[in-house]
């Protein structure tokens, strides 16, 4: 199927709040060229809250694409912007979504965050977090609903709190010596509440880097709360793994997890099912 001219836009149109007079966070658009369904995706990389991976960006629009969905990549703010930027800059992204939904040929009410690893910290902070922060409320666009309706998330970081947490995300998001009352205010296993939407998690089980029971803590809160899951935990790979399908990167058994969200976005009417 495959990807349509990508197009670019501004979240802000002067300038992005706190940057400068004249920067602003970029959305890059990523029409399907056989649309299957009108839900999409808006696609947070990974990268410890420092960087942003391209192939946990480019490479899963793509993928999206070739499956028939659309899908967008955000430039979220990283280091060494701290919070709350990096979620100011995802909670417009879905909101700048929502708005034109209809230009793009879009359910507003079928939008997607998709992260992985700190990039799924954000999916699922963007996806709990409901106090108003520094830089909202400046223009019409802002008073658009910001949370999800369905949340993607690749061996996510989701504690930011000992002893399960990547110090580097945390550190990174939150600077170094943050108090622990802040951390645990940011982190969706504490924070997750009824209004959190179904969600779609994998992660290895092996992950040296973000151990297993951020994703196993962040399922058992959507339990709890009797939210709609699927997961699926593999017993081996390491972090960062993407679709699982290129170089040192590609492991077969962990590769599934891209047809079993294909499968899922069909359930979840994202997609069609014929």
């Amino acid at each position: 199927m495959g990807t349509q001219a990508i197009r670019d836009f501004d979240l802000w149109e002067k300038h992005a709040p706190g940057m400068p007079e004249g920067e602003t966070v970029k959305i890059h658009y990523y029409p399907a060229a056989e649309k299957r369904g009108d839900g999409c995706a808006v696609i947070f990389a990974g990268g410890a809250y420092a960087f942003r991976t391209a192939f946990e960006d480019d490479g899963y629009a793509r993928f999206l694409n070739d499956a028939g969905l659309d899908a967008f990549v955000v430039d979220y703010r990283v280091a060494p912007a701290k919070f709350p930027y990096p979620l100011l800059d995802a909670r417009r992204a879905v909101r700048f979504v929502r708005a034109n939904a209809e230009a793009f040929g879009l359910d507003p009410h079928k939008i997607a965050v998709m992260g992985s690893s700190a990039g799924g910290h954000l999916a699922a902070l963007v996806s709990t977090y409901r106090p108003k922060i520094d830089g909202e409320g400046e223009d019409e666009l802002d008073r658009v609903d910001p949370t999800p309706d369905l949340q993607i998330l690749c061996y996510p970081v989701i504690d930011l709190c000992p002893p399960y947490t990547h110090g580097g995300s945390a550190d990174n998001l939150l600077g170094e010596g943050h108090s622990e009352e802040l951390a645990a205010s940011l982190t969706p296993s504490r924070i997750a509440d009824e209004k959190t939407p179904r969600a779609f998690i994998w992660h290895t089980s092996s992950d040296p880097s973000v151990n297993v029971m951020n994703s196993y803590g962040y399922a058992a809160k959507l339990r709890e709360l009797n939210i709609p899951l699927e997961m699926h935990i593999y017993p081996l790979g390491g972090h960062g793994l993407g679709l699982a399908d290129e170089g040192d990167r590609a492991i077969p058994h962990v590769a599934d997890w891209s047809a079993r969200l294909v499968e899922f976005l069909k359930l979840s009417e994202y997609l069609k099912k014929f």
